[in-house]
């Protein structure tokens, strides 16, 4: 859901910001309604060969978690502009082959977009150019693999993991499986 235009942003953060508006009730009365808006994101499956590379990140605040790449898309900027710019910054990887997966709205109260881009045939070009709250390391591991990595708790994208979940217990599964390391691999 998109934030209505009559709202007004009563808090700017630095990620979050609030607006509220009056809303019409059902019942013919006004009740105060509330969003959140951030920054889109995006995130990247990154491959190579038959390889799929993620990260392994921790925070100052959080555990150490598996991952796709990825962050905030920056005002103005077009999404997969910043895919493959957090693809290059985190994981210091290049593509010429890109497709976008899937968009996500993940909570319905919150005015925010992650786009999931698949970057194939990717080559390293440089080092990692973290920010300095974040470390990562670059896995690899097989199409096999990241799927169990998917599924897994320690896996941080979560509506993600619940897509390839569905893949895995569809009556299709191995089709569908298949059609899904068809699009990461070309």
């Amino acid at each position: 859901m998109k934030i209505p235009e009559q709202a007004k942003r009563v808090f700017q953060g630095v990620i979050f910001d609030v607006y509220q508006w009056p809303q019409k009730m059902f019942d013919g009365g006004e009740s105060t309604f509330e969003m959140l808006k951030r920054p889109n994101t995006v995130t990247v499956i990154a491959t190579q060969g038959e390889s799929v590379y993620f990260a392994e990140e921790e925070q100052p605040t959080k555990p150490i978690i598996s991952t796709l790449f990825g962050g905030r898309v920056e005002e103005g900027e077009d999404p997969l502009v910043a895919a493959k710019r957090e693809l290059l910054e985190e994981a210091g990887l290049q593509s010429d082959d890109w497709t976008l997966y899937k968009v996500y709205e993940p909570v319905i109260k919150i005015d925010w977009q992650i786009s999931v881009y698949i970057a194939r045939n990717c080559r390293r070009v440089a080092d990692q150019q973290l920010d300095a709250g974040e470390r990562i390391t670059i896995k690899e591991v097989s199409f096999d693999a990241f799927i169990d990595l998917v599924c897994s708790d320690r896996f941080n994208e979560k509506d993600f993991a619940c897509d390839i979940m569905r893949l895995r217990l569809s009556p299709d599964a191995d089709v569908e499986l298949a059609e899904f390391k068809r699009q990461l691999f070309g």
